[in-house]
């Protein structure tokens, strides 16, 4: 387990590429210059022990020191003690829709991206609880099994998108069902599930015998409504560019709506509560108290509890490549000249 102490110092990474810019300007500037000079017959007579091979070397030696020092100076850590640690919690799986319909702009930016803020505020929020997230449209994809890892498991919302899933339409049921396989805790007395979306279901009745399925097994269902009851188009958009709007087989614009009536059947019958997804702050802390009413049931966790400094070796590593290119001549070393590693030609 690795972990990074002051990540801010990885922007100067970006200087790197900076750098690497101006070596190659300044080489192309040498070039021409020295073109004017002289042919490259004659400068080659004249600098007979130039190596443009070595001022390369020395520049990417240059370049990986730098580099080296930048990522001793973030401190990382590497985990070196495993332990079992007691816990006390609730089992929380995040349902996310990432149809097309999520795309849609009503709540800036767009549905899915207000669902992905929604989600990440409320991991944010807990403590010892362990989480799991799930994306579904046509079909449901489990993204995140039930961990107490909160930094995976905001990397995997991040990565959510309405192109995962090829299976396009909003089938609910796939997600209760999915879902319902995630709570590995038979012990585990709160399991709550969440599901984020504009309400927009094509399963039908099927949802009906999902929901009871899960409260069959302990589990509350919430649901968080993002979007709005007047709509907005689909954008189609590449490149982050607006191509045109989704339009159905008469070709008109399709115009998608928050079905908030689903949303809150659906609630109702879990034994939950449906949570308007507008105020983001407002929806997390509704959560926040929901999550804070509910009994914790102790369990066990694996985490690492010992972690050592590793920047002593990056920093070591830099200096040396740093003192290795103070000591590198731009010209050529005689006996790889010898060697003629690169069939060069003697210049008479």
């Amino acid at each position: 387990m690795i972990q990074i102490d002051e990540k801010i110092y990885f922007y100067l990474l970006f200087i790197i590429p900076v750098m690497v810019v101006i070596f190659v300007l300044l080489l192309i500037w040498k070039k021409r210059a020295q073109k004017k000079f002289a042919d490259l017959h004659l400068f080659k007579r004249l600098t007979p022990t130039k190596s443009s091979f070595k001022s390369i070397l020395k520049f990417i030696v240059f370049i990986l020191g730098l580099a080296l020092l930048i990522v001793g100076l973030a401190n990382p850590k590497i985990g070196t003690k495993l332990e079992t640690v007691k816990r006390e919690g609730v089992d929380i799986v995040f349902a996310v829709d990432v149809s097309k319909s999520m795309l849609a702009e009503d709540i800036a930016p767009s549905r899915l991206d207000k669902a992905k803020r929604i989600v990440s505020e409320i991991i944010s929020q807990l403590g010892s609880d362990r989480i799991g997230i799930i994306a579904y449209a046509g079909q449901a994809y489990p993204q995140l099994p039930i961990t107490t890892d909160y930094g995976a498991a905001k990397m995997f919302l991040q990565g959510l998108n309405t192109n995962m899933l090829s299976s396009q339409g909003t089938a609910i049921n796939q997600a209760l069902d999915l879902a319902s396989t995630y709570y590995d805790d038979d012990e585990q007395t709160n399991r709550v599930l969440f599901i984020i979306s504009d309400g927009e279901d094509h399963s039908e009745g099927a949802t009906s015998s999902a929901v009871e399925k899960a409260i069959d097994q302990g589990i509350k269902i919430y649901t968080i409504g993002v979007g709005t009851e007047k709509g907005a188009p689909i954008p189609i958009k590449r490149n982050g560019v607006l191509e045109s709007l989704k339009k159905d087989l008469q070709g008109e614009v399709v115009i998608t709506k928050l079905n908030k009536d689903v949303l809150e059947d659906i609630a109702d019958d879990g034994n939950g509560q449906y949570i308007d997804g507008a105020n983001t702050s407002d929806a997390v802390s509704i959560i926040k108290d929901e999550l804070n009413k509910m009994d914790k049931t102790e369990f066990e966790a694996k985490q690492f509890s010992e972690y050592k400094d590793q920047f002593q070796w990056f920093i070591g590593a830099g200096l040396f490549f740093l003192f290795l290119d103070i000591f590198l001549l731009d010209r050529k070393t005689k006996w790889l000249q010898k060697l003629n590693l690169f069939n060069e030609k003697e210049v008479e």
